[in-house]
């Protein structure tokens, strides 16, 4: 202001405005084969590898192509599961930071013991501990007992200062139960959030954040230290279930362009944003797979384009389906002018 006269203003304003009317998209433009095509040609170029931490075992990040395919197709269960936990003053300043990741570390029964062996003649079982690790991450005795109490009942736990016994409480045991038992004590949850493997902390620009290897965000947002505005987990489906559906939308926009960005391609936002909303415009986050997104669609012919081609088209047969052919693929498989660009109005 005041820097511009009156006209000049004007005049860039209407640049602006005329900018804005080129760029948009024009009626009867087919905007998902384009974006199919933006996206699924860098796509082939793409690496198919998996990045690993140096230094720390189990801490791979899966990238490129199977990373995109794994994002698009909706899944439940990642290969790669891992979140970015930002921290608060004074954590993110890099004070104490190692103890704090250590105590967000899962440790389970079996991290923590040297051996597990069972004497026959009293069906017990007992646990060697090692002190060293249990010094290191500041546990006690009591603490293990209270919890191998609180998940598995049926036993009574002695404490011998070195070790634990556990002995079954009914007399009768069979000796398969007591294997069995000792199986199922192993993975007791002793300490730390559950699902989270492997913790790495590392610099990004001026602060420290951590890395994990596995994700519970639910568990990780309820902690005081952390600051849950930016923390984040590459498991969309966990997001959706924490955070809700537009956020679920927005992660997967992020994710997608994280990959993307980071093979060195360059792909208009747009076309992944409009990705996304296909995949979640009911609610929940569906994958461009036959039984996500291409199994609603309205036309039966399109959906047997894809996928199973007979049983849709029986299951459409059975109950009479009406296909009006407002879509591009039946029209393509009948000869028929398609509905884009010129063929959208008839005259």
């Amino acid at each position: 202001r005041g820097k511009v006269s009156e006209s000049k203003l004007k005049k860039i304003l209407d640049t602006t405005v005329e900018e804005y009317n080129n760029a948009r998209v024009h009626a009867g433009e087919s905007v998902g084969i384009i974006s199919a095509e933006s996206i699924g040609e860098p796509g082939t170029q793409m690496t198919l590898n998996t990045f690993h931490f140096a230094g720390v075992m189990e801490m791979n990040v899966t990238l490129g192509l199977p990373r995109i395919i794994e994002i698009l197709d909706g899944r439940k269960n990642l290969q790669t599961p891992s979140m970015e936990i930002y921290l608060k003053q004074p954590y993110s300043k890099g004070k104490d930071i190692r103890e704090f990741a250590l105590a967000l570390r899962e440790t389970k029964l079996s991290d923590i013991a040297l051996e597990f062996s069972i004497s026959l003649v009293d069906s017990e079982i007992e646990v060697t501990l090692d002190k060293e690790k249990m010094k290191s991450i500041n546990l006690t005795n009591s603490q293990i007992i209270s919890s191998i109490g609180k998940q598995i009942k049926g036993f009574n736990i002695r404490d011998n200062k070195d070790s634990i016994s556990l002995r079954m409480r009914s007399k009768e045991e069979a000796l398969n139960e007591v294997y069995k038992a000792k199986e199922k004590i192993k993975d007791v949850h002793i300490k730390g959030v559950k699902g989270i493997g492997q913790v790495l902390p590392i610099k990004r620009g001026e602060e420290y954040i951590i890395i994990t290897s596995g994700s519970n965000l639910a568990d990780v947002l309820q902690l005081d230290d952390i600051d849950p505005y930016r923390t984040t987990t590459n498991n969309i489906d966990e997001i959706r279930d924490v955070l809700g559906i537009e956020a679920a939308r927005q992660s997967i926009i992020n994710e997608v362009f994280k990959v993307i960005e980071n093979q060195g391609f360059n792909v208009d936002i747009r076309h992944i944003m409009l990705v996304a909303d296909t995949m979640c415009v009911s609610g929940e986050v569906k994958g461009i797979t036959r039984y996500g997104v291409v199994s609603e669609k309205a036309s039966a012919l399109a959906r047997a384009s894809f996928e199973t081609p007979i049983k849709h088209i029986i299951n459409a047969a059975l109950i009479g389906e009406i296909d009006t052919l407002n879509s591009v693929v039946e029209n393509v498989m009948l000869n028929q002018v398609v509905p884009i660009g010129t063929g959208t109005p008839d005259l």
